[in-house]
Formats: structure tokens, C-alpha cells, sequence
């Protein structure tokens, strides 16, 4: 609902999309937030989305500005020429945004917008940029890049352990700019039922990406029919443009004898309730994760997770506790443990007890408010 507070002042916010993943939706936990806190809250997007609606339903004032974020599509000489082209577009747009705005903080949501960091301070607007990305397995070089203008922020929020090593390593003159605020992370409405009868369903959520890595799922998916085990894959997610070639061979591998009619392709969903509804155990085989929603979502949803032992799945999963672990690109092993969970039923419901309970610990949506509130407010004071 509307906040019916009197503002105390005015946040605009910076998003690269309005898409409703991972990071979109914990912006909008840091909206409900602020407006919960009696701030006035706009929020441009570079892109149109499902996003925009649902801010405005908040209290929030939400449009689609255009602007460019960095994409890996950008990276290439032609690609650079036509970021300068875009940027040169959307430079009017922004700070003509800013001007109307007339904000106390700027909120820049990934540090895939440089320019509106930037932007922001050359009008000597305090900064708050929230870094959902830990991507070490990115070259040195880019890395060391896309972190060195965080330099110009008031403060730098992290959303796990792992996000905050990263920016040690690529940017360690940071120092006390950087402040960790784990997501906070809302459960369903009403408490999970036990999963249907039948054949048992993987659940993957995420990107169509080889950095999310769903072929692996595939792989998975082949090794447990070969055990002879009545199973099947449901793919949540939809691909940017520059992996629509990965998505094609994906579908065509999902064609195949072995694996006809058992992949199901389902696309963006959201909520994601119903589709963890329908799932046994959600495979988290992701290449790199500076946190992993998806994986915490389950956990609340009662599902027992499978995770790839990588940077932000090491705070939500405890091996043998609140999930199990498999190393990258082992879909062996991952196999191996998907068995253990359809196999041993007691060993399935500590899983689900301890992931809820490291869930609601750790990711409590209460606790995010407040934090994101104190991180607001201590930066428009300076």
C-alpha cells in the first residue's frame, strides 16, 4: 500500500530493467522500504517491464527512461561504439530526470550503470550504489573496471559475504564505503504443501544462460533416467538476446529421445510459488552466484535444494544442513546428490527444516528494511 507518511525527503532510484528477477525484486523490497520510511521514491528504469507496475502499486513513481546498461553484447569495438551512442542518447533523458527529481540520494541498483554513479555526484548528490554481483570468474581486467567507479559512491551496499570479497579484491580502497546488507527475501503467502505424487519434478529458476548453466540440469536429468528414476526438468527463466543461441540448444538437446516431453520450458514465472509447488528438489547449477534468490526462495517453499558450491550458495547452503553441495559443471555429482534426497525421505526433511530455518534467519525481509532504511538516511546526511 501507499505510504501515508509525510516524505522526509526525495530517493530516486537507477535500474538497468524492469524485469522481475533476482535483483529486481530486491529492489523492490528496498522500495516498499523507503516508503515505508516516509520517503518519496522514483524509480527510472532503462527498459519497460512488469517491474514498473508493481512499484507504482507500492506508492512508488515508476517509468521507463531508457538508458543502456553494461551488457556483455557491448563488448567488442562495434559494440563500444554503439554504448557511446547510447549513452550519448540517454545522457539528456537522465539528467533531466535529476533535475526534476531534485533528490537527497541517488540509488543506482547494480554497478552495470557507471554513468548514473557519476552523474549523481557531478550534481553533488549523495550516492548509494547496490552491488548484486561477484563475478570472479569475469577476466581480472573487467573486473578491476567495473568496480573502479564505485569509488565515486557515498556508500556501496553488498548483498552477501561474497560480494564484499569480491570488491576487496578488485577495489580494497573502498574500505568503509562498503556496508553488507544480506537480501531480504519474502516467502510464500501461504505454507507449502507436500509435493505432488507422480514423477519427480527438477526445478531449475534463472536466466537461460551458460553462466546459469541449465545444461548441466540436462545432464542431471540424462544420469537419473539412466538410473532408471521416473523424473523430469522444469526450466523457470527466458534468455537476454545474446543467449538466444544457447536457448535454441537447449530446446533442440530437450528434443532428443532420451529427454522428449520430460524438459518444460515454462518461461519467466513469477510468482515463483507455484512452480516450486510442483517441484521435488530445486537445482541451483549456476557457474557463479553472489547470493542466488532462487536457492533461498525453496528454502522457504519448504524444497529441498541442490546447489553448485560457488561464492553466494555458500551463505544460504550449509552442506548436509540446509541443502546439499555439488562442485561446477559436476553433473555427476549433482546426480548423485539429487539421488540421496528421492531416496531418504529423513534425510529430505532435515534438509527442509534447516533451509527454512537458515532462510528466515539469515534473509528476513524485516531486518533488510530496516538496514536499507539506516543505509538511505546516514547517506543523505552526508
Amino acid at each position: 500500500m501507499p505510504s501515508t507518511r509525510t516524505p522526509r525527503g526525495t530517493v530516486l532510484v537507477a535500474t538497468p530493467s524492469a524485469d522481475v528477477y533476482g535483483s529486481d525484486l530486491q529492489l523492490r523490497e528496498t522500495v516498499r522500504a523507503l516508503l515505508a520510511a516516509g520517503w518519496r521514491v522514483r524509480v527510472a528504469a532503462g527498459s519497460d517491464g512488469p517491474l514498473l507496475a508493481m512499484l507504482r502499486e507500492d506508492g512508488a513513481e515508476a517509468i521507463a527512461l531508457g538508458f543502456p546498461a553494461l551488457r556483455r553484447a557491448y563488448a567488442s569495438p562495434v559494440g563500444l561504439l554503439r554504448l557511446a551512442r547510447d549513452l550519448a542518447g540517454a545522457a539528456p533523458r537522465a539528467t533531466q530526470a535529476l533535475r526534476t527529481a531534485r533528490p537527497d540520494v541517488v540509488l543506482v541498483n547494480t554497478l552495470t550503470l557507471p554513468w548514473w554513479t557519476a552523474l549523481a555526484r557531478a550534481h553533488r548528490v549523495p550516492v548509494v550504489c547496490h552491488v548484486h554481483e561477484a563475478e570472479q570468474s569475469d577476466p581480472r581486467p573487467l573486473r578491476v573496471a567495473l568496480a573502479r567507479p564505485l569509488a565515486l559512491a557515498t556508500t556501496v551496499v553488498a548483498n552477501s559475504e561474497a560480494t564484499v570479497s569480491e570488491l576487496a579484491d578488485v577495489n580494497p580502497r573502498l574500505g568503509e564505503q562498503v556496508r553488507l546488507v544480506h537480501n531480504g527475501v519474502r516467502g510464500p503467502d501461504t505454507a507449502p504443501a507436500p509435493p505432488p505424487w507422480g514423477a519427480r519434478r527438477l526445478l531449475v529458476v534463472g536466466r537461460l544462460s551458460a553462466r546459469k548453466a541449465p545444461h548441466v540440469a540436462l545432464d542431471v536429468l540424462e544420469r537419473l533416467i539412466a538410473q532408471g528414476r521416473d523424473v523430469e526438468l522444469e526450466l523457470c527463466g527466458s534468455a537476454l538476446t545474446d543467449q538466444t543461441a544457447y536457448e535454441a540448444e537447449l530446446r533442440e538437446r530437450a528434443s532428443r529421445p532420451l529427454l522428449a516431453g520430460r524438459v518444460h520450458f515454462s518461461g519467466h514465472v513469477a510468482p515463483i510459488w507455484p512452480a516450486l509447488g510442483r517441484a521435488h528438489v530445486l537445482l541451483a547449477p549456476s557457474r557463479g552466484e553472489s547470493l542466488g534468490n532462487a536457492v533461498i526462495e525453496a528454502q522457504l517453499a519448504g524444497r529441498p535444494v541442490v546447489a553448485t558450491a560457488v561464492q553466494g550458495h555458500l551463505e544460504s547452503v550449509v552442506d548436509g544442513e540446509s541443502g546439499l553441495l555439488a562442485p561446477v559443471d559436476d553433473a555427476e555429482t549433482m546426480a548423485a546428490q539429487v539421488g540421496r534426497i528421492l531416496d531418504d525421505p529423513a534425510l529430505t526433511a532435515r534438509l527442509v527444516d534447516g533451509g527454512r530455518n537458515r532462510a528466515t534467519t539469515m534473509f528476513s525481509p524485516q531486518r533488510y528494511a530496516e538496514e536499507m532504511q539506516d543505509v538511505v538516511a546516514s547517506a543523505a546526511r552526508r
